[in-house]
C-alpha cells in the first residue's frame, strides 16, 4: 500500500515539520518514506507544502501530484490542491482559517477548527499538529502508537520542553469529533 500526502498552507505555520512528523513515524513504524519539503522565497508567510510518500514498497519518486491525504492550512492552499486530490482523498481543512467547504463530491472532508482549537488551550503555534491528530485517526496512514517516540525524532533535544504539549495537540487532533 503507498499512500500520498499533501500538506499545504503559509510558511510559519509548521507545514515542514507535520510532513516531517508523519515520515518519522512512518520509518518506525518500517515503512518506506519520501519527505520533500518546498517552500517559496518568503519563508515565514510565504508558501509552503510538504510532500511525504508513505509505503510498504520503495518510494520511486519524492512528488506527490495526486495526494490522498489533503492537508490545508490556508485558503490559497485548498484553492490550489483540491482538484489535485484523489477521488476518494481524504482532504483535512483548518476551518478556523478556511470558511469555504470543498467542492468535490469524490472525497471525504474533514473541517478542523485546529488554529482555534490551539489558541484556547494556550499552544497557539501547534495547530498543525492537532491537524496530524486527526489525520492518524481518520486515515490509518500511520498508527496511533509510540506517538512519543516519533516525536522525539522530530523535537530537538533542546527543546525537549515541548514534546509534552505535542503530544497534547495529536491528542486534541486525535479526539476532535466535528
Amino acid at each position: 500500500m503507498t499512500t500520498q500526502i499533501l500538506i499545504a498552507g503559509f510558511g510559519g505555520q509548521g507545514v515542514l515539520f507535520a510532513g516531517k512528523f508523519i515520515a518519522y513515524k512512518g520509518l518506525l513504524e518500517g515503512k518506506q518514506v519520501s519527505w520533500l519539503p518546498s517552500y517559496g522565497p518568503e519563508m515565514r508567510g510565504g508558501t509552503a507544502n510538504c510532500s511525504v510518500i508513505i509505503s510498504d514498497d520503495p518510494v520511486g519518486s519524492p512528488i506527490v501530484s495526486t495526494p490522498d491525504v489533503l492537508v490545508v492550512m490556508n485558503l490559497p492552499s485548498l484553492d490550489k490542491y483540491e482538484n489535485a486530490a484523489a477521488k476518494g482523498a481524504k482532504i483535512f481543512i483548518d476551518s478556523t482559517l478556511i470558511s469555504r467547504k470543498v467542492e468535490r463530491d469524490d472525497v471525504d472532508a474533514y473541517y478542523i477548527p485546529a488554529t482555534q482549537m490551539a489558541n484556547e488551550a494556550g499552544i497557539p503555534t501547534l495547530a498543525n499538529i492537532i491537524m496530524i491528530g486527526k489525520i492518524i485517526k481518520e486515515s490509518g496512514v500511520i498508527s496511533h502508537d509510540d506517538l512519543m517516540g516519533a516525536l522525539k525524532k522530530v523535537v530537538s533535544a533542546k527543546r525537549a520542553e515541548l514534546l509534552d504539549v505535542n503530544l497534547k495537540a495529536l491528542e486534541m487532533g486525535y479526539n476532535y469529533e466535528g
